[in-house]
């Protein structure tokens, strides 16, 4: 998985008919910096409004995933949503004329074919995955759905449906690299009963469904007159299905699971709603969309559980966000005050440096000659350097500023820190940026024991 967040090289549009509310519209992707995330735009409505992907917005989920924020709808969000997480896209502005982006030919690849002739391009920015770190579960026992999240250092998927079918027996479907999905799952294609199609036209659904983007599995015997009043409301000259059951028109399966393989797509899809890249093994039995958000919903929760108490964890075998020397192009410090040795996560609320402990310090023959200690200051001042390029981040030239420590509150030092240990420094916004000066929280860890913390206040100062 990739380490490094990604954005689009250019804008690209795609444009057709929603498949529920039938009205056609264009939707343009756009590159989007760094930590933009996904976030919708409806250009038709006054204001422009923006609808941020997040479960939280969730407000209907009718046959598909709606979201809404800010007065502004979006309508069957999951599609769109699947491509830029099967193509590791994680910053993109996505603006519609309509309320719903287009059906296509139901399946994601529309998507991917367009995103991929914009070109990928990666950013300079530490994807903030959450790798989740303990079982989560969800169960519907009325409908017997059933999803699990596993922890698991990658992103994986499999989907089991059953839908007591002559036609459509239990399929399964998985997806153990990501990199596969445009190959895999992302051709695969929405699909309805025929059972189901008269009641979604009462409901007042699918006004923009026909034959060419969504698989009709025939699960009864047909009458000559129904399949008329089938193609009269599918808007097709004639239709037909060669047995009692099978695929209305006869349409050619792309796989023999590509149901299977369209849930796990959707599934994809309403999972980016959490609203960060996450590493698990996701296990799925009979999914549908209100099950993976209320999923998603559950995954949240954890992710801010453990952000009230967030230890940061450090694999040395993952390539740093910033090394020594591009730490060195952003601070100006140098031996023997540059403290940093990686950047290992950098958003835009938080960063974690790691400071490697030696003996070799300076200043260790002089500190507690024979039972050598790391002063506390210097531990404070790592601290204050690691939250110097997260205050730096938020500049688009950092090479033009100065970052200075101006304040110190509620300063602690908990347990000694010696030779031989690795200090996590954690720093995270506390109040937005005013004036070029902000607070900060810090934190160092050792072995995930807390070992210092303090309040900072830094100033952002432009070079003369």
């Amino acid at each position: 998985m990739n380490i490094k967040q990604q954005t689009i090289q250019k804008a690209v549009s795609v444009s057709g008919v929603g498949l529920h509310t039938g009205v056609s519209a264009t939707m343009t992707f756009l590159p989007a910096p760094t930590n933009h995330g996904y976030k919708f735009q409806r250009v038709d409505l006054p204001g422009q409004p923006i609808v941020d992907a997040d479960v939280d917005n969730v407000v209907d989920l009718s046959r598909g995933t709606t979201i809404e924020q800010n007065g502004a709808r979006v309508h069957t969000v999951e599609h769109t949503l699947a491509a830029m997480v099967g193509l590791q896209i994680d910053n993109v502005l996505i603006q519609l004329d309509g309320p719903e982006p287009p059906i296509m030919d139901g399946s994601s690849i529309k998507f991917v074919d367009a995103l991929r002739d914009a070109g990928i391009e990666e950013q300079n920015a530490a994807r903030n995955y959450f790798e989740v770190n303990e079982y989560v579960h969800y169960k519907n026992e009325e409908k017997d759905i059933e999803l699990a999240a596993l922890p698991l250092n990658d992103y994986r998927l499999t989907v089991m449906v059953d839908y007591n079918s002559r036609f459509l027996s239990s399929q399964h479907a998985y997806l153990n690299d990501l990199t596969l999905f445009p190959e895999q799952i992302a051709m695969c294609r929405t699909f309805v009963f025929l059972h189901e199609l008269e009641a979604l036209y009462k409901q007042n659904l699918i006004k923009g469904g026909d034959l060419s983007n969504a698989i009709v599995i025939v699960d009864r015997k047909v009458e000559e007159g129904e399949l008329d009043h089938l193609a009269e409301l599918l808007n097709k000259p004639k239709i037909s299905v060669n047995k009692d059951v099978g695929i209305l028109n006869n349409l050619d399966l792309h796989y023999p699971n590509e149901m299977a393989r369209h849930k796990l797509l959707d599934m994809i899809g309403d999972l980016a709603l959490i609203g960060r890249p996450i590493k698990a093994q996701i296990l799925a039995a009979r999914p549908g969309h209100a099950a993976n958000v209320a999923f998603a919903k559950k995954i949240k929760k954890l992710i801010q559980k453990n952000a009230q108490n967030q230890v940061p964890q450090f694999d040395p075998r993952q390539p740093p966000v910033m090394d020594m020397n591009r730490i060195a192009q952003m601070l100006p410090h140098r031996y023997p005050f540059q403290m940093i040795d990686r950047i290992i996560a950098l958003d835009e609320n938080s960063v974690v440096g790691v400071k490697n402990v030696t003996m070799n310090e300076p200043f260790f023959p002089g500190h507690f000659p024979g039972n050598p200690v790391m002063p506390g200051v210097m531990q404070l001042e790592a601290m204050a350097q690691t939250g110097g390029i997260l205050v730096l981040s938020t500049v688009p030239d950092p090479e033009n500023y100065w970052p200075y420590l101006i304040g110190i509150e509620n300063c602690r030092f908990r347990r000694n820190v010696l030779p031989g240990d690795t200090l996590l420094l954690r720093c995270e916004f506390t109040s937005p940026m005013k004036r070029g000066i902000v607070k900060m929280q810090g934190r160092g860890y050792v072995a995930g024991n807390l070992v210092c913390e303090a309040d900072m206040i830094a100033s952002l100062v432009k070079k003369k």
